[in-house]
């Protein structure tokens, strides 16, 4: 966009000086007299009857009789006319017209011409005037509406065309009425991309353009007020930067302008371009030119009404802003006119937020009554519709036509009035037309990112997920989840913009809470934990604004004391939010809680939780106790003690419980984890005593019976049949009798199905078949559990043991179990994992499954143990690795610790150690140590011990008669291979131990002298860096000395050139000595025309010029020479690098007439260095030399080298004396090194602006809104209404 900046207030140039005090007063009607004298008919020919135009009779009817008696001429029968509209008496206007039509009429059809536009326009104005639609109460025969006097006018202006159809008028008020018709006419609807718009209203401003464009040319674009019409349907027609330069010619034209104001229109087109800060710089000046301007006041309050809702309702500024456009601007308008349809629909907001629904009622309607645009009928609508919809009891089929009305007055379909369709989509939801409201919505975020219609879509779809889950449908809702959650997250994501204002719903974050609590837990508690802190943040601002109310009521001395929960000084961030935390809803820190302990933070669950009691606690004393705050606390005590439960403070929970079965005494949920706990602490007495008692009070409750079915897996004794089993009877007998849908039972027969298939003997086939078929019938529960719930995941998990175990396939084994790996945070899990990556031979990940399973509260499970000693047997087999073997040996010495009475474990130490001492009799002497074969050899002797004394064992792990075998293979063969082995490893690290230390010693060496070298090159680096700094401190301190050498230069340089005024005393330059005659040669005229010209006045030369106190000039011929040698000296020296301009320096002494050769090298050397290809751009190794004028234009500048203008030329003048020459030339020298900013100064006093420029800067074209009044009017680097740089933006 063009800059709008310029040096000149719109409308006080130095010719018409405005100021704020001084209001301009309307041109409309100003050539209407005060009085008029109508000439009668009689002996006397002076004779004639004064009529007062400020004091009109209210009945013209005798005033008109004395017209027509009189045949008195159409002159006075419009001046009359006009004086009755001047007084707002519009209809006795029409009157009276319609009666001088009838009077001169007799005198031909061209007398009718004038008065027929008179008629025209005041139907025009009756038009403005009249309601847009019949007013309630009234019939359409009775209302006068502006269609109707726009057909009136539209009839006055045809028989007008009848007559004489290129009179100049008719253009212009043809045009006003096809913009007044094109208003009436409804808006395109939606079209497609790309798509030219042919609408009637479209077609209509084509046409009223076209007329403006006739009545500006009819006039040589004298008529402003055609320009005022051309840039209104300009603006309609959307070409807003069109427009603007229409009213920017406006502007600059007739800066008097106010009424109408030109800087109104440009407001509105910067407003439209986006440019908001500009238009309100426009509307302010318009504003300060007529304080009385009722537009540009109401469009000052659209702009701060604009501001306040980029902050959201509870911050400072929005209330700043608002308070603004309603108290300062809005209310303003409305004194200066009540009728405006703008301040109409601006008022009617801010009362429907006042609730004072008859005043919005009333504004409404006089804006949709009034309004010629339909932007405003569409506001008044709105109101209408948003006054019905919120006002009790609700109308909802009045809200609904309004709001639809609403979005037809702006055009309908996909681009009409987004409030009024988001408005219609919530009156649907009340009318539970969900699949409309939806349809709605569709169409509108597909043409529009609105985030409010995203968030209403994302709501509905989340109501039909959450319908469906309730439902129990098995519907597959996986991409209608997926849409719902973008559209949430969007909104969400929207948040953190501040420029977009939008404030955080927390009910959203629920919503997104509840979506994600499937799927992703952890997304849901940072929703939830996000709920928490924006309602910790409301609370603490509230407590602030009742902090600030109170210290007001205290220095009013209305103090009451200190206020319930008020916050302590000096109180920390902590104990604020802890404070402020028992303050929020309970069900919040209820669930915040449940997924904490999900996620195993189980001491931020704790403290959720225990919040949650408080805040319980602290809602019953506020409001007593009732069954949902008493369910709540109920809930959260039996979370916390599942909480402490799994922290493993089994006493802490153990007291929950207990408080709250005080509560609650036959809470079974309670003490079924009671029992529980007890028989953990107690599996021996007590526990089976709790157990018994407590399947005795309650066996019919499932959780008990589930609870039992543990009990009995974990202390019943192994029966050889499976139908004699406790455990089997029970879970049979719950499937039978209680609920054949138990889930627990379901497992739980699976998993003892699948613990007798895999102790089963595998000796024959048919052994194996029977194997198969137990595997399959534990199968076929884990399969009716996971029909009955698909998340079961320790039945989902029996299935993957089936598959590794039965079928062999460790594949699709270990998917199962990766998948539940994410999904059950259980130990067992992992444990699978294991075996499963064991088998598949994979060791490393079967290593780190185990490990994994010993972090999940199994640290001592000596199964697990014993599971990571054998893998890490096994893939020290696999890589030949001692430490492998003994890492393995490490864990199975764990599990024997663990459980020392498991002969079995002892068994595997041994096994691990006999493994161990083949391993390192196996290696080479190079891959090994004596230390390590000493090593094995003990433990070969440990292990032989150990095998002997597992094979005298009671139930030895395998049998007698192999463990002793093995026992006597070690005695007697792997003993002496481990002695012959030490004996040969002693050998062979006697005869390597040369060699070894002197490659120790070689290494030591090279590794001493690489660490010389580094200490070299850091020493060599900081000698460089320290003469660096050196270095840099000279330049620096070399830099300083010239800098004060340059200062002190100059300022002689300024005391020779500057003297003290003896008059005023300030110092003042030198003035020149005219050169006296006879002193050049061949110069006459063209020397005194060339002195002080040029482009901007000229610029001094580098060359010496004469002071006052030089000697004078020579005008010898021979001196020539001398001085272009000198120039090309200079120019090849110290300017040739810093010369800017590209103008050409010619002598101006008799050489002027220098020839092509010497001119062509002085061209050369005064031509500017290209950078990039750029003629205009000079390189500048020193100091840029700015032109003594910078205003040059840049065309001026890229013509200067192909063509030496004459007023552009430098003279150097030289001196007789060749002492003053030296002289000088070492001036110029101490000069030359002073630098740029000397020889920026050196600009001569005698500058004479051209005079073309003189005349762009009076006649230029721009734009400004507030500069001082002592500049020119229009600074030419503005770009113009109609240059071609105002339409790029």
């Amino acid at each position: 966009m063009p800059s709008l900046i310029s040096t000149h207030l719109n409308g006080s140039g130095s010719f018409l000086p405005f100021s704020s005090e001084v209001i301009p007063s309307s041109k409309r009607f100003s050539d209407i007299p005060i009085a008029i004298d109508i000439p009668v008919s009689g002996v006397d020919l002076e004779e004639a009857v004064e009529v007062n135009l400020e004091e009109l009779l209210d009945d013209p009817t005798e005033l008109c009789t004395l017209l027509e008696n009189e045949n008195a001429s159409k002159n006075f029968w419009m001046v009359i006319s006009l004086a009755y509209a001047k007084q707002q008496k519009v209809d006795l206007a029409i009157e009276i017209v319609n009666k001088g039509l009838e009077s001169v009429s007799r005198s031909g059809p061209k007398e009718k011409l004038g008065l027929l536009s008179c008629l025209c326009w005041l139907f025009l104005w009756k038009s403005r005037e009249a309601p847009r639609v019949v007013p309630d109460g009234q019939t359409a025969a009775e209302a006068k509406t502006k269609d109707f006097y726009l057909q009136a006018a539209t009839g006055s202006l045809n028989e007008a065309s009848r007559v004489n159809p290129s009179f100049p008028p008719l253009f212009l008020a043809r045009g006003i009425l096809s913009l007044l018709r094109a208003s009436l006419q409804p808006p395109t609807k939606s079209l497609g991309p790309r798509t030219v718009e042919h609408s009637e209203r479209i077609e209509t401003l084509r046409q009223a353009l076209k007329c403006f464009d006739d009545a500006s040319r009819a006039s040589n674009g004298r008529n402003m007020m055609a320009l005022f019409g051309k840039g209104r349907a300009l603006f309609s027609l959307g070409k807003f930067a069109d427009a603007l330069e229409c009213y920017q010619e406006i502007l600059m034209k007739m800066p008097d302008f106010t009424d109408p104001d030109p800087r109104v229109g440009i407001g509105c087109c910067l407003w439209q371009l986006s440019y908001r800060e500009e238009a309100r710089e426009a509307w302010d000046r318009a504003a300060e030119i007529n304080p009385h301007s009722k537009i540009a006041n109401i469009l000052l309050a659209t702009y701060y009404v604009h501001e306040s809702n980029k902050y959201p309702i509870t911050d400072p500024s929005f209330a700043t802003a608002y308070k603004t456009a309603m108290t300062v601007y809005t209310q303003k308008a409305f004194k200066i006119d009540k009728e405006l349809p703008l301040t109409c629909v601006t008022f009617g907001s801010y009362f429907l937020a006042k609730k004072g629904w008859a005043t919005v009622e009333n504004l409404a309607r006089k804006a949709i009554e009034l309004t010629d645009v339909n932007a405003i009928a569409s506001d008044g609508w709105h109101l209408l519709a948003r006054k019905e919809h919120c006002h009790k009891p609700q109308n909802l089929v009045k809200a609904s036509d309004f709001y639809s009305r609403a979005d037809n007055a702006r055009g309908g379909g996909d681009r009409g009035f987004l409030p009024a369709r988001i408005g219609s989509v919530q009156v649907m939801i009340l009318n539970q037309d969900f699949d409309g409201a939806k349809f709605r919505l569709e169409r509108i975020v597909q043409y529009s990112r609105n985030f409010e219609a995203m968030t209403l879509l994302g709501t509905l779809y989340a109501r039909d997920i959450f319908n469906a889950q309730s439902a129990g449908t098995k519907e597959d809702n996986f991409q209608l989840h997926k849409k719902t959650i973008a559209y949430l997250e969007a909104v969400r994501l929207a948040w953190k913009d501040p420029h977009k204002g939008l404030v955080p719903d927390t009910s959203l974050l629920v919503t997104l809470a509840r979506l994600y609590e499937a799927d992703q837990p952890e997304k849901s508690l940072q929703c939830l934990l996000q709920v928490e802190q924006l309602s910790i943040e409301a609370l603490f601002k509230k407590e602030e604004e009742r902090e600030k109310e109170k210290e007001k009521e205290k220095s009013k001395g209305k103090g009451k004391g200190k206020i319930k929960d008020q916050p302590e000084e000096d109180e920390d961030v902590e104990t604020r939010t802890a404070r402020l935390r028992l303050r929020l809803a309970p069900a919040l820190l209820n669930n915040i809680g449940c997924f904490q302990h999900q996620s195993e933070r189980y001491e931020q669950a704790k403290d959720a939780f225990e919040a949650g009691l408080n805040a319980c606690k602290k809602l019953e004393e506020k409001v007593g106790i009732n069954e949902n705050i008493d369910r709540l606390l109920t809930t959260s005590t039996y979370n916390l003690g599942r909480t402490c439960e799994a922290a493993g403070l089994l006493d802490d929970a153990r007291q929950v419980y207990n408080a709250l079965l005080a509560r609650h005494a036959e809470y079974t949920d309670a003490k079924n984890r009671l029992t529980y706990i007890e028989l953990r602490q107690n599996p021996s007495v007590d526990g089976p005593r709790a157990m018994a008692a407590l399947y005795e009070h309650d066996s019919s409750n499932l959780e008990v019976r589930s609870l039992f079915g543990w009990y009995l897996s974990k202390a019943k004794k192994r029966a050889a049949n499976i139908a004699e089993d406790q455990e089997q009877r029970h879970y049979k007998h719950t499937l039978q009798h209680h609920d054949k849908h138990d889930r627990y039972a379901l497992t739980g027969m699976g998993n003892l199905y699948l613990t007798t298939a895999r102790e089963m003997r595998r000796d024959t086939e048919q052994d194996k078949e029977k194997r198969r078929k137990m595997y399959e019938k534990a199968v076929e529960f884990y399969d009716k559990a996971l029909q009955l719930d698909a998340k079961n995941a320790y039945a989902a998990q029996g299935v993957g043991i089936a598959l590794a175990e039965d079928k062999k396939d460790f594949g699709g084994a270990v998917q199962v179990f990766s998948k539940l790996r994410e999904t059950l945070r259980d130990a067992s899990v992992f444990v699978n994992l294991g075996h499963v990556y064991g088998e598949l031979k994979q060791y490393s990940r079967a290593i780190e499954s185990y490990e994994a399973a010993l972090g999940k509260d199994r640290a001592n499970d000596p199964q697990v143990l014993a599971c990571l000693g054998r893998v890490w047997l096994l893939k020290g087999k696999q890589d030949k690795s001692a430490s492998a073997m003994k890492k393995s040996l490490e864990y199975s010495q764990r599990a024997l610790e663990t459980a020392p009475e498991q002969v079995h474990f002892e068994f595997n130490i041994a096994f691990v150690q006999f493994q161990l001492a083949q391993l390192v009799y196996s290696l080479a002497e190079s891959q090994r140590t004596l230390q390590e074969v000493q090593s094995a050899s003990e433990s070969l002797d440990q292990a032989i011990e150990s095998f002997i004394n597992i094979a005298h064992s009671k139930n030895p792990p395998y049998p007698k008669h192999d463990i002793e075998q093995r026992a006597n293979m070690g005695r007697n063969t792997l003993r002496r291979q481990l002695e012959r082995a030490v004996q040969q490893q002693k050998e062979y690290e006697d005869a390597n131990a040369t060699k070894l230390q002197a490659a120790k010693e070689l290494r030591e060496a090279e590794i001493q002298k690489r660490e010389e070298e580094r200490r070299r090159i850091e020493g060599e680096e900081q000698e460089r860096k320290r003469k660096l700094a050196e270095e840099r401190q000279k330049m620096l301190e070399v830099s300083r000395e010239l800098a004060e050498k340059r200062a002190e230069e100059e300022r002689r340089r300024e005391e020779a050139e500057f003297t003290t005024d003896s008059e005023t005393g300030d110092k003042v330059k030198r003035k020149k000595k005219k050169a006296a005659a006879g002193k050049r040669k061949k110069k006459t005229e063209d020397e005194d025309g060339e002195e002080g010209s040029g482009v901007d006045g000229g610029r001094k030369g580098r060359g010496k010029s004469t002071t006052e106190g030089s000697g004078p000039a020579s005008s010898d011929e021979e001196r020539a020479p001398k001085k272009r040698r000198k120039l090309a000296r200079k120019n090849t020296g110290k300017a040739g690098n810093k010369m800017k301009s590209s103008e050409m320096i010619l002598d101006s002494d008799e050489d002027a007439d220098m020839d092509g050769e010497a001119a062509a090298n002085d061209l050369q050397t005064d031509a500017p260095t290209k950078v990039n290809g750029n003629d205009d751009a000079t390189v500048d190794e020193d100091t840029q030399m700015p032109d003594a004028d910078n205003n040059i234009d840049d065309e001026d500048d890229e013509d200067a080298v192909a063509r030496p203008r004459k007023n552009v030329s430098r003279r150097i003048n030289d001196d007789d004396d060749d002492d003053d020459d030296d002289e000088d030339e070492d001036e110029d020298e101490d000069a030359n090194e002073v630098g740029a900013e000397a020889e920026a100064e050196d600009a001569p006093e005698d500058h004479h602006p051209r005079e073309d420029d003189t005349t762009a800067r009076t006649h230029g074209k721009g734009n400004i809104f507030a500069d001082p009044p002592t500049a020119p009017m229009v600074n030419e680097t503005v770009a113009a209404a109609g240059d071609e740089d105002t339409a790029a933006y």
